[in-house]
């Protein structure tokens, strides 16, 4: 057997049985289906693209203007997405709804939500003229049809509501209300989840046959599903357990979307794995959900099988067996059932003030304020990233924070407010974090080392007591770096701390130094961090970006900072078995 799908990062760790982004959707060019996190992998090793979570929108207008004479206007509505350059990309049209000022239409335009952008959208309403009423709506020139209005928002402003609906004001092209209104136009979007069930199980093996010369197989699973050109799509590989013949593996979770319904045929194989990616096949199986089910109920194994060498076409059975020690159906919901309920992301900044940044005051210093507005790589990473979060907070109040810097006492401060108030660290919206940064690199002296630990400790007590006024707001802490840690066991201490937390810690490397020890921090090779104590992190809280490595790919910062937040926001509510707040409605009775 042929390297496994799932070797891209570390090989050892599960990966898509846990289902963190369950809605998230990709495009199999064949087969068109939607998938999970262990697909896209499958995906992107043969440079396809990465997840996103498919949504409709769909669209009303009330009080539009009337252009016709004899009768009232014929509208349609048309959606684009506004480029980075300024440009707008049609995504889609509504049918036209005949002889209204008061359209509700039924056409919807799909998007692909992704929440590590910002993405513009522009609507404009038109009234179709009667000599067009029987073409398609593709076939229709829009500059020969009358103008009504135009609308814009970005896509976060409309899926962060409670009722995912957003009434915008119809204007003119040139962004000007006319001083007749012109009406407005509604717009509703909604996730397109084939279901939110899913189904959880514990598996273990017995007797499996053993591989290795010196030591026991190293074994793991990988279950795949059928699909009707008789391939199969790999939706989930159990985690490697170390020399073991009798394994038995974490919870896998698998949702309706990857296995389709629980008597779609599902192929189970057991590898024993090799660090050169070259896993040698231990058995394999063939059963649905509905047979796992089954087999839990009646606490019965089944049989591994593999060709038989000696007749063609025959399988060998094995005695190794497959058990389900565990099985029971639950919901799983989306970030966007979260957000959309009153969840919320606090955004947070703690910023680099070490002497290694170089004197503010020269154009080679990381910390030049330039006059013609051009942003240097502290003000880029505060930005881009704030103007993403800042679409899930409701206040707009951000904590922000400088460290290695002597501050106006003259003391070197690991964790000082950035506006210089002693009693308070936050500041109003994006603009004010700027504003903050470039004022204290008037009054903080360059100073050092570089000491993350007091300032993630800082935002874990933030997030700590945040969870007794309730549990619907999740911190998101941006450090933005240049210098190589000094306290790196300090920082695993507060990391591994801050993981029982609902906090994620997002690190922007500046400059040229040496980052290995940021990547140690940010468990992409599967090992989760360890404190001096030896206590495991509870899950993967930190995401680390080097920004010269973002600048030469074609990624923004935000996006390969962000990309992996929705993961972790999920794991968090679900290990707590957090639900949305409307699914804690009790329904009232009539």
């Amino acid at each position: 057997m042929g390297g496994c799908f799932s070797d891209l990062k570390g090989g050892k760790q599960a990966v898509g049985g846990t289902q963190a982004r369950p809605t998230a959707m990709d495009k199999d060019p064949e087969h068109g289906e939607g998938n999970n996190e262990a697909v896209d992998m499958f995906y992107k090793s043969r440079g396809l693209h990465a997840l996103f979570t498919q949504i409709e929108l769909s669209f009303s207008a009330a009080k539009l203007r009337n252009l016709d004479i004899l009768s009232k206007s014929d509208p349609m509505a048309v959606v684009y997405t506004k480029k980075s350059n300024g440009t707008l990309e049609e995504l889609g049209r509504t049918e036209v709804i005949l002889n209204t000022l008061d359209p509700v239409w039924i056409g919807k335009v799909p998007i692909a939500y992704q929440f590590e952008i910002i993405q513009p959208l522009v609507f404009r309403v038109f009234d179709v003229d009667t000599k067009f009423h029987n073409l398609p709506v593709k076939m229709l020139k829009l500059n020969e049809q009358e103008f009504l209005g135009e609308a814009s928002c970005v896509l976060s402003e409309i899926v962060t509501k409670h009722t995912k609906t957003l009434t915008l004001n119809l204007q003119n092209r040139d962004g000007h209300v006319d001083v007749k209104r012109l009406g407005t136009l509604t717009i509703h979007a909604e996730e397109t989840i084939a279901s939110r069930r899913a189904v959880e199980m514990i598996l273990h093996c017995s007797c499996l046959e053993n591989k290795d010369l010196f030591s026991k197989s190293d074994p793991f699973l990988r279950i795949s599903r059928i699909v009707e050109s008789g391939g199969s799509v790999p939706i989930c590989k159990t985690e490697v357990v170390n020399n073991n013949l009798n394994p038995i593996w974490k919870p896998i979770c698998l949702t309706m979307q990857q296995f389709g319904s629980k008597d779609n045929p599902l192929v189970i194989e057991c590898f024993d794995f090799n660090s050169s990616g070259k896993h040698e096949i231990i058995g394999k199986l063939q059963k649905s959900v509905a047979d796992l089910e089954r087999l839990h109920k009646e606490k019965l194994g089944a049989n591994f099988h593999l060709p038989s060498p000696a007749r063609q076409g025959h399988e060998k059975i094995l005695k190794g067996q497959l058990f389900v020690d565990a099985f029971s159906e639950r919901t799983l919901y989306s970030f966007l059932d979260y957000i959309s309920s009153g969840f919320e992301l606090n955004f947070m900044v703690a910023v680099d003030f070490t002497a290694s940044n170089g004197n503010p005051r020269f154009p080679e210093s990381l910390h030049y304020i330039d006059p013609s507005g051009r942003l240097n790589a502290y003000q880029q990473a505060i930005f881009e990233v704030g103007e993403v979060i800042q679409f899930y907070d409701t206040d707009k109040h951000f904590p922000a924070w400088g460290f290695g810097g002597r501050t106006t006492d003259g003391s070197i401060s690991h964790c000082f407010n950035l506006n210089g108030n002693v009693g308070e660290c936050e500041v109003e919206g994006v603009h004010g974090i700027m504003a903050a940064y470039a004022n204290a690199l008037h009054n903080v002296a360059l100073a050092g080392p570089t000491l993350f630990g007091q300032v993630i400790n800082k935002a874990s007590q933030m997030a700590s007591q945040s969870i007794s006024y309730g549990q619907s707001k999740y911190f998101v802490l941006l450090i933005i770096t240049d210098g190589v840690l000094t306290d790196a066991q300090e920082t695993k201490d507060a990391l591994v701390k801050a993981s029982d937390l609902p906090l994620s810690v997002l690190i922007v490397g500046v400059g040229n130094a040496d980052f290995k020890e940021m990547e140690i921090l940010d468990a992409d090779n599967g090992q989760r961090l360890e404190s001096s104590t030896g206590r495991i992190a509870a899950r993967d809280i930190v995401q680390f970006v080097p920004m010269r490595e973002v600048h030469s790919g074609q990624l923004s910062v935000v996006q390969a900072l962000l990309e992996e937040l929705p993961s972790q926001f999920l794991t968090y509510m679900r290990s707590r078995e957090i639900k949305p707040h409307f699914a804690n409605e009790v329904p009232v009775s009539t």
